[in-house]
């Protein structure tokens, strides 16, 4: 029995079929060996919620202001955020403690001196305002949001 030219290349194509079609793949790894890692909610801090709340109603204050209401009511006790839980790596700092009774103070004049001389808008800005100075030191993240409390 003689191989001709042809069957010689077809025998060599077919060795080199076999070859290259039959490769060691890795076996692909187990989904039990992949991290499990624990989804975690991120749950803000008592300080947080109460900032949260002071922009939402400042952001009220501000509309009524700018249609020319007068705002009547304070539906946020100030005073929490002497006792407040702070987020984690945050504590009160003598510049933070220096600062909240000042913006207190700013806070309550809009409501509550409704006999003062100066202009309700000015009070709210100078509220805004001190906003602004404490988390110019404490906690920067939230400055750009705080600054569209503005009234121009």
């Amino acid at each position: 029995m003689e191989f001709s030219l042809n069957n010689k290349v077809f025998v060599f194509a077919v060795i080199l079929l076999i070859c290259f079609s039959c490769k060691n793949e890795a076996e692909p790894k187990p989904l039990e060996e992949e991290q499990n890692e624990e989804l975690i909610m991120y749950q803000p801090s008592e300080m947080a919620n109460l900032m949260n709340g002071m922009y939402a109603y400042n952001l009220q204050i501000r509309q009524q202001i700018i249609n020319g209401e007068v705002p009547v009511s304070m539906p946020l006790d100030l005073m929490k955020l002497h006792s407040a839980d702070m987020s984690n790596g945050h504590a009160r700092t003598s510049v933070w403690n220096s600062k909240i009774d000042g913006f207190i103070e700013a806070q309550q004049t809009i409501i509550v001196d409704t006999l003062s001389n100066v202009e309700l808008k000015q009070r709210y800005n100078t509220a805004i305002s001190n906003c602004l100075a404490c988390h110019k030191t404490e906690c920067t993240g939230p400055i750009p949001k705080i600054k569209k409390l503005l009234i121009q």
